[in-house]
């Protein structure tokens, strides 16, 4: 087996692997299928990157998101690595041109949507190519009781089927209760996998839930309050993203709408602008944000109250994937219940559910409706253990990080950062990183993440060897960056 360690650090940077990446990078080097269910920002594009670079032949992953694949393969560039994507984004000539390189083996990792699977050219590529193995991203896509069900995901077992020499498959999710995880296994053509289940827990984020007299008033209070974080806002409906967007700009905040009524063209310049910080604050449906990898989302506020507990924490979880203190604040108003409720009844006619199961489905939602009213409106049962409890986790109850906590005696205060570093350089090096994110067209933390921008400022490495032990410093990104880190360093 190859020296896993070794390509953690060459490509990623790390000394160490965060908990359940190496039994499940190890079960899939030994030749075993996995099913894993890890948290948002556990690092799941690790559990099948490392895999793939330590293997022979091609890896394929297939996900739903374009936003991800385009994301993925531009962090994979950064490190070294070439990949590629095939999706709706590429033009069919660009699309020819990207399977004609996939068949010579230029590519070592390529993302694909699940609908391409059964193209003819797909398959052709695919059944004449040596692929080692499949990763299922966003695999609760796979059950009709997921928040996120895609039917072409239910073809992807006669995809694997059809390989002659059939390549080993892991499929991942981040959120996903009993009946989905039975589903995902089930439905995904796994054979006899490994199951790793990770904790659901974040302990960087902060929860809240709130009913102020005016939902913007206190969105724009807060956002006074944390003025140049980055933060995504969400709304229910299209009308009220964009009223919130009208009503935040007006009052001298960078603001952007998304949601599925805009153009693609609009909704990839506004996805962009946040990707690179041009602007800070998105407001938006739940079409925003599944996949979005942007490590420093310091808040995420509900502007209203989701129908499941699933779609809350998945969303909720894009703040501080950095592993950084971020704020999830959820501002409920008994309006949302009417508003979810109808949506949930509205059932388009041509669904081909058959009344008995209409009315399962129905109850079910109402189920899970029921389960966010209790969070929104709990004033003594602590949040973080309400969302544990409800993914079937144990949890304490109080965790001291969440508003229901804080009201209620806190008795431990959460971990602050207590790194010393030299801000005047910290700064500097901020500085050379956006021009280097404007110039190269690349988001800022593939270039260094806060902590890495910190670190350096704190221990000012003089030389390579010494920026080798900043955590996140691969041996790609000290080549394309690491003389000028240390140039500005030494003469700082």
């Amino acid at each position: 087996m190859k020296d896993i360690y070794g390509i953690l650090k060459k490509y990623f940077g790390y000394d160490s692997f965060r908990p359940g990446q190496e039994k499940i990078i190890t079960s899939v080097l030994g030749g075993r299928d996995v099913f894993a269910v890890m948290p948002t920002g556990a690092g799941k594009s690790v559990c099948y990157q490392i895999p793939a670079l330590a293997m022979e032949g091609i890896t394929l992953v297939i996900s739903p998101l374009i936003s991800l694949m385009q994301d993925q393969v531009r962090n994979l560039k950064a490190m070294g690595v070439r990949g590629a994507y095939l999706n709706s984004s590429l033009t069919p000539s660009q699309i020819v041109l990207a399977t004609k390189n996939a068949k010579k083996g230029m590519y070592k990792i390529i993302y694909v949507a699940p609908e391409r699977l059964n193209t003819p050219a797909f398959l052709d590529f695919a059944m004449n190519s040596d692929i080692s193995m499949i990763a299922i991203d966003e695999a609760h896509c796979i059950s009709q009781w997921g928040q996120d069900f895609r039917p072409a995901y239910l073809r992807i077992s006669e995809f694997i089927a059809m390989f002659e020499k059939r390549p080993v498959v892991a499929a991942f999710t981040a959120t996903a209760t009993k009946k989905v995880k039975d589903d995902i296994v089930n439905k995904s053509g796994l054979v006899h996998p490994v199951i790793y289940t990770g904790g659901f827990d974040r302990p960087n984020l902060s929860f809240a839930a709130e009913e102020p007299i005016d939902r913007l008033v206190y969105v724009r209070n807060y956002l006074a309050a944390h003025k140049n974080q980055s933060g995504i806002i969400y709304c229910l409906t299209r009308q009220e993203t964009e009223n919130a967007a009208a009503v935040l700009s007006s009052c001298g905040f960078g603001v952007s709408a998304y949601h599925a009524g805009m153009t693609d063209e609009d909704r990839r310049r506004v996805q962009e602008d946040f990707i690179y910080g041009r602007v800070n604050i998105i407001t938006a449906t739940s079409a925003f944000g599944m996949g979005i990898d942007k490590p420093d989302v310091r808040f995420v506020i509900h502007l209203n109250m989701p129908a499941r507990m699933e779609d809350y924490y998945q969303q909720a979880g894009r703040a501080g994937r950095d592993g950084e203190r971020a704020e999830c604040i959820l501002l409920y108003s008994p309006a949302d219940v009417r508003i979810n409720r109808f949506m949930i009844e509205q059932i388009p006619d041509n669904d081909p559910m058959t009344p008995e199961e209409r009315q399962e489905y129905i109850r079910s939602e109402l189920d899970c409706l029921q389960q966010m009213i209790f969070y929104s409106t709990s004033k003594h049962t602590c949040l973080r253990k309400r969302i544990l409890v409800y993914f079937g986790e144990n949890a304490p109850s109080h965790c001291n990080n969440c508003s229901v906590c804080r009201r209620n005696v806190i008795t431990v205060k959460p971990a602050e950062d207590v790194r010393n570093y030299d801000r005047a350089l910290y700064s500097k090096l901020k500085a050379h990183c956006r021009k280097l994110s404007l110039f190269g067209g690349v988001p800022l933390y593939t270039i260094a993440s806060e902590s890495m921008l910190r670190d350096m400022a704190s221990l000012k490495p003089k030389t390579t060897a010494q920026l080798r032990l900043i955590s996140g410093f691969g041996e790609e990104k000290i080549k394309r960056y690491g003389k000028d880190f240390i140039n500005i360093i030494n003469s700082f």
